[in-house]
């Protein structure tokens, strides 16, 4: 058996494993490589493999960074099945097609410019016309539902508790150079008990090859229940200036669980009564799949749904959903306090630049910042304390106040970790830690070393490890 890693090797983005074994090739998730525009653009248009000779992919979760080049591949050759839960493949057709939008629009603004200077156009890494086509090879497969994919080879997933989903991959292979049966974990990314909407991660029975995420794997969140009381004082205390509220945030799982947390703060009186925008069609329409999987929800997501009658979870009498660019354009002329969750979460694109634009200035405001921002991002920026910002090319004084959540993160922290693993009733024999940064993966892979006696590999990207 061999395994490469062609990304979400010392970093958190572009998640993909390929497996070896009995002549097949299994790919572990398609992400979409996220940093400088040259890097993106050449790893994603030219995946590091002939995407022809892979005979069928597994999909953890339907965040971009882990399915957000499965149109390259299809575009690139592949013609076979790709396995995930139903509530991913759901995701995937709304999100896909998302990020295609996205890459006409750029190169569509890209070429008036290289118009000008009779340059070549540009073509978008792929067009939503290919995303639709990829749409076509998604087989889906619920939870704890064992099924064959290849002679000798069995896939199962369970709940990996990150976002709505999200699976654990157990893969029990008859390695027949080996002459043993191996029984292949990939984590996924692993969520955290107690947050919103979702179940908590379910651990398997026990691994003998792991490949376990490290995104936090060097700190600890403060708990979910911390960050609601923390939402609640920062609304009351922002309200009482009369400012805005500005939360960038990711559309996919984040914001509903905002909107979440919001509704039962607003039954409960626990924040004054203001309006609370959605701006984002992508969160609108992802919302609408949440609505679609209540198969997914926790105990206590399923108690609140009883509590309101059957009605609408992600809806109440403050909630507006903005999907046209007028209402979002209008939302700059609020004058009374109000909340608007927009994305992009580490606001590098998107409506939330115009709101940041709008609001950043004023020392009524706040920007509250829920989820991880990346080095060299706007987010990161005023995370780190910037006084000054430039949002298209203009300058801005930091006077809002800028708060800073982590108990909403869908990623376990070092301990989270270290108990996920603990909780194996059987040790892998080897362990690789992927998706994270090379910080958090070496201090995760000695605390795994420490604790647990583990063999650890940190693999860097393109590596590849022949296993007996």
């Amino acid at each position: 058996m061999k395994l490469t890693f062609y990304g979400a090797a010392q970093t958190v983005t572009g998640s993909q494993h390929l497996i070896e074994v009995n002549g097949l090739r299994i790919l572990l998730d398609c992400g979409m490589y996220q940093g400088s525009r040259t890097e993106a653009n050449e790893r994603n248009r030219n995946l590091p493999f002939s995407a022809k000779k892979v005979d069928v992919m597994v999909l953890s979760h339907a965040h971009i960074d882990h399915s957000g080049n499965i149109p390259t591949l299809v575009k690139s050759g592949f013609q076979g099945d790709i396995l995930c839960t139903p509530a991913t493949r759901d995701l995937c057709a709304v999100m896909l097609l998302d990020s295609a939008h996205i890459q006409e629009r750029d190169a569509e603004f890209l070429n008036k410019k290289r118009q000008k200077h009779n340059e070549k156009p540009i073509e978008p890494i792929y067009t939503q016309a290919d995303a639709a086509r990829s749409i076509e090879y998604f087989i889906s497969q619920s939870y704890g539902r064992t099924r064959q994919i290849a002679p000798g080879i069995s896939l199962t997933l369970i709940d990996a508790g990150h976002m709505l989903g999200s699976a654990t991959v157990i893969l029990d292979i008859e390695d027949r150079d080996a002459h043993r049966d191996v029984r292949l974990v990939f984590s996924g990314d692993i969520g955290r008990k107690g947050i919103p909407i979702i179940r908590d991660p379910q651990i398997p029975d026990g691994a003998d090859i792991l490949l376990l995420e490290s995104t936090y794997g060097d700190r600890l969140h403060e708990p979910v229940a911390d960050s609601e009381k923390a939402l609640e004082r920062i609304v009351a205390a922002t309200y009482r200036r009369g400012g805005k509220i500005i939360i960038p945030a990711f559309a996919v799982g984040r914001t509903q669980q905002l909107v979440y947390t919001l509704h039962k703060l607003a039954l409960q009186g626990d924040i004054p009564r203001l309006p609370i925008y959605v701006d984002s069609p992508l969160a609108i329409n992802t919302t609408n799949v949440f609505r679609s999987h209540p198969e997914c929800f926790d105990p206590e997501m399923m108690d609140f749904i009883t509590h309101l009658n059957g009605h609408d979870p992600f809806g109440f009498e403050q909630l507006i959903y903005t999907r046209s660019l007028d209402d979002s354009k209008a939302l700059n002329f609020l004058l009374q306090p109000a909340i608007i969750i927009s994305a992009s979460g580490m606001m590098e694109i998107g409506r939330i630049l115009h709101h940041v634009k709008n609001n950043v200035e004023d020392p009524r405001a706040t920007i509250l910042i829920t989820g991880w921002q990346a080095p060299n991002t706007l987010g990161r920026r005023l995370v780190d304390g910037a006084k000054d910002i430039r949002v298209f090319g203009d300058s801005y004084r930091v006077n809002a106040q800028v708060e800073v959540l982590t108990g909403f993160s869908g990623h376990a922290d070092r301990d989270e970790l270290l108990s996920w693993v603990g909780g194996l009733s059987r040790r892998p024999r080897r362990t690789f830690l992927v998706h994270g940064e090379p910080e958090s993966a070496e201090a995760l892979a000695g605390s795994l070393k420490a604790g647990f006696g583990m063999k650890v590999d940190v693999p860097e990207w393109k590596q590849s490890y022949e296993l007996g």
